[in-house]
């Protein structure tokens, strides 16, 4: 997702000379070509996240579009008061950009985890919150974010991920939530880059004969609600899959819908139960230690569908 970000944001640059890149003293190898070929368009904030953020918001006051380049947790928790008080109060044409979301940083402990940030950036008024399940996703989602008005976040994984959809989603209009898999028993919905563990559990269930259809939700806020009060109506069972808390990203915002709807249905949420990640390792061995791996959603929602 990383490298297709970059490369869908040099295609934006080259044709809107308003765009500036703030990064906070990382990715120098995969920014280098916009270095090389918009040095006056992109700056190194350093390790300075707070300031980074602030500078985004006076530069957008000058009519720039400004997207803020930081990995985890650094360009959502730690900046958190100015995204709020100098972006999205403002309604400023700040883009938040996180590279590493969930257990991509794995190895390096819960300052690095980031797994609460989909909740904290969901949770502000007005901001749009982005998160991509693979590289055609990203690819068709970063123009969609630059030109949205006002404070915005997208949360992406790093690179080499399973592709998930075979080309890119040229009909994927905003914030429509994307069909990845067709089925007749449940609902499996998914979001950022536990992506291919749900599509995985399908196949899973598949062997038990359950036939799941799954869901890929790049846009969190405004969420698709037609797609999930259609999915309700339909299978009667949704199960959220999620490498975040369970507790305000994609299975809050699943429920809050369709307990508001007229035919409320039960809903599964899979993620982080309340819980920090006490544990390190990669990603793939964290996902299994907490049940969310494929194998697990397909586990559990056998379990829930009983």
């Amino acid at each position: 997702m990383r490298g297709t970000f970059v490369r869908a944001l040099q295609m934006e640059m080259a044709v809107n000379d308003r765009i500036v890149l703030i990064t906070g003293d990382l990715g120098f190898g995969v920014l280098r070509p916009i270095w090389d070929n918009y040095p006056d368009r992109i700056i190194n904030a350093g390790i300075a996240e707070q300031s980074m953020v602030s500078m985004a918001a006076g530069l957008a006051s000058t009519g720039r579009t400004v997207i803020v380049y930081s990995i985890g947790n650094f360009p959502t928790l730690r900046p958190l008061e100015q995204i709020r008080n100098d972006c999205a109060y403002h309604n400023a044409d700040v883009k938040i950009v996180c590279v590493g979301g969930g257990f991509v940083y794995g190895s390096l402990g819960m300052s690095h985890h980031a797994t609460e940030d989909l909740a904290v950036m969901r949770a502000l008024p007005g901001v749009t919150c982005f998160a991509p399940g693979d590289a055609a996703e990203a690819e068709a989602v970063v123009p969609v974010m630059l030109r949205t008005p006002g404070t915005c976040y997208l949360r992406l994984g790093r690179d080499g991920e399973p592709q998930v959809h075979q080309g890119p989603l040229e009909s994927w209009s905003f914030p429509r939530a994307v069909p990845c898999r067709k089925g007749t028993d449940i609902a499996l919905f998914g979001i950022g880059g536990i992506l291919p563990e749900v599509m995985a559990a399908a196949e899973l269930l598949q062997e038990k004969g359950v036939s799941a259809e799954v869901l890929s939700f790049p846009c969190l806020k405004p969420i698709d609600r037609e797609a999930i009060l259609d999915a309700a109506k339909r299978f009667g069972r949704i199960v959220t899959a999620e490498e975040h808390n369970i507790i305000g990203g994609l299975g809050s915002a699943v429920c809050e819908t369709v307990t508001e709807s007229e035919k409320p249905c039960p809903v599964l949420r899979i993620g982080m139960t309340d819980t920090y990640t006490s544990v390190v390792g990669d990603q793939k061995y964290l996902r299994e230690y907490y049940g969310i791996d494929s194998r697990a959603i397909a586990e559990k929602t056998l379990e829930f569908m009983k």
